[in-house]
């Protein structure tokens, strides 16, 4: 099958027992990894690692880098890495599962850091455009090719326009990495579903994070020509129940399937592989073959350029 016809997953964090942030990745860790990705219904995806120290960050980035590299099949099914983080809120809510003592303003400076130890594998970054001064991280990285995301954050309206006018055009996850409780109208979600430069809009269908029946909601406010299906998951994606790691995160996986924090206050990513998410599409929201594959291959591909 022709690459260009597979599902594209823009945010993996790991999956099968492996963890894409771990000190001691292999080459033969990600080649397993890819192996169950394909096994369980995806095709390729963007290798993610999340919020941390600026130089632990760095060190995980050209790790991954490096493992990447070192192998064709992986390369065939991790041709890129997305960065989310550390360029985020650290407020609780909106920071999720990411360390908030490491959540820091954008710095272009340490973006390009970021983006050297990656060897030309950044693909993508997740950032607050609220964090970004005048918004020269946002520059920086879209000057370069980099699909350049908010996510984990609280712009105003304002702030979104300028941020899409600097080359921001995608929304990371929208629905969640925001506070259980928002106020009724003049919210993150409102605001990115009513941003016309927002060209892309990613979710995560995993009937998890969000009920599929809102989820549909947003769907549909977002338009099929926006919405791109992520599975965001972590090493603890097709495992079933046990512990797992996401960086320096311990992961928690229920009878449920569900991923929460130790704390059980937060969910830490999704268990699922792309499998599970198009049945949670056709069948939680009864989109069509067609429009499926335009949420799995073709929006996320388009969003690449690949």
């Amino acid at each position: 099958m022709q690459a260009a016809s597979l599902p594209f997953d823009l945010q993996l964090n790991g999956y099968a027992g492996i963890d894409f942030a771990a000190p001691d990745l292999s080459a033969a860790d990600l080649r397993a990894a890819a192996e169950r990705v394909r096994a369980d219904g995806g095709g390729q995806a963007l290798a993610t690692v999340i919020t941390d120290a600026l130089p632990v960050l760095e060190a995980r980035i050209a790790r991954l880098a490096d493992c990447i590299r070192a192998d064709e099949v992986v390369r065939a099914t991790f041709p890129g890495i997305h960065v989310e983080g550390p360029f985020i809120r650290s407020d609780k809510g909106f920071v999720g599962a990411h360390p908030p003592e490491h959540a820091v303003a954008a710095d272009a400076r340490a973006a390009a850091a970021l983006v050297a130890a990656g060897c030309g594998l950044v693909r993508m970054v997740t950032l607050a455009p609220e964090r970004d001064r005048d918004q020269a991280t946002i520059r920086y990285l879209a000057d370069r090719g980099i699909l350049v995301a908010a996510g984990h954050c609280d712009p105003s309206r304002a702030e979104l326009d300028a941020a899409t006018r600097a080359g921001l055009t995608a929304f990371t996850h929208l629905g969640n990495g925001c506070p259980h409780i928002l106020p009724r109208h003049d919210n993150i979600i409102q605001r990115v579903l009513a941003c016309r430069g927002m060209r892309w809009i990613t979710f995560i269908p995993d009937g998890v994070h969000v009920p599929p029946w809102v989820l549909g909601n947003y769907v549909r406010a977002a338009g099929l020509d926006r919405a791109i299906a992520v599975t965001d998951a972590t090493g603890a994606g097709g495992m079933g129940p046990g512990r797992f790691r996401l960086g320096s995160r311990e992961v928690i996986v229920g009878e449920d399937g569900a991923a929460w924090s130790e704390d059980r206050t937060h969910l830490v990513g999704s268990t699922a592989g792309m499998g599970q998410v198009c049945r949670v599409l056709a069948d939680g929201l009864g989109l069509s073959p067609a429009d499926v594959a335009r949420l799995t291959v073709e929006n996320p591909r388009a969003a690449l350029g690949v």
